[in-house]
């Protein structure tokens, strides 16, 4: 049986499909990963990304800290590609419960899926760190050095930081979607990144299935393996 048989013979069979997944998903909609041989840890900048995307950062060069962020963290033109388009289908054929996402680029949305927990947050959230006012994606590209709020405070991105902890509700709301799937799909992620990564051991279900381009810890766990493009994969069944 090939492996997209066996792919689509397990989503079939499925009724609430967790979707667990990383930069892998979005890289076909032209939005760099961090981790591979051309993603944004391996080029060059005056200080490392991870320094620049840290709490410490933001409060100490928070104009560098936006000067980064504009120019590599929001990505305006970048639409669903065919692994969140199939994605969206399977939430509204009832298979599909939960995507649990490490993106912050709300394609996921976009492409149709309703139950999108975002464990890092969202580009398209920003608020003023004094009185919390809320502003859109286009109210930080459009702005120069550090974005104001009228009340003089600074919009400060709804993105989990380095540094910064996750979202105890969204935490807990993945948590049981996985536990309570009866097939978890984890796709375009090292699962390098923690506590995130951790969440994928909560799953006890027998239709384990990892679909990335390289190998992962969760390889030797999973009832089947794809190295392929997840769009490609995806798209297919």
């Amino acid at each position: 049986m090939t492996e997209i048989k066996k792919l689509a013979e397990m989503v079939e069979k499925s009724r609430s499909i967790v979707f667990f997944g990383g930069a892998g998903v979005s890289t076909e909609s032209g939005i760099s990963d961090y981790r591979s041989v051309n993603g944004l840890y391996y080029q060059k900048f005056k200080y490392p990304p991870e320094v620049m995307l840290s709490h410490s950062f933001f409060v100490s060069h928070t104009e560098e800290f936006f000067d980064f962020y504009r120019a590599k963290m929001i990505c305006p033109d970048a639409k669903p590609n065919a692994a969140h388009i199939r994605i969206a289908q399977l939430e509204a054929e009832g298979r599909l419960s939960a995507v649990v996402t490490q993106n912050i680029d709300g394609l996921h949305q976009e492409a149709g899926s309703k139950n999108v927990l975002e464990l890092h947050g969202s580009v398209h959230r920003n608020s003023c760190t004094k009185c919390k006012k809320a502003f859109d994606a286009r109210f930080i590209l459009q702005s120069e050095g550090v974005p104001k709020c009228e009340c003089g405070g600074v919009v400060k991105p709804d993105v989990v930081l380095y540094e910064e902890p996750l979202n105890d509700d969204t935490v807990m709301r993945a948590v049981n979607a996985i536990a309570e799937a009866d097939m978890l799909i984890i796709g375009g992620t090292s699962l390098a990144v923690y506590p995130a990564a951790g969440m994928v051991n909560y799953y006890k279900g027998s239709r384990l299935v990892v679909i990335n381009r390289s190998q992962t810890p969760m390889d030797k766990n999973a009832d089947l393996v794809i190295n392929d493009s997840i769009g490609a994969v995806l798209s297919q069944i």
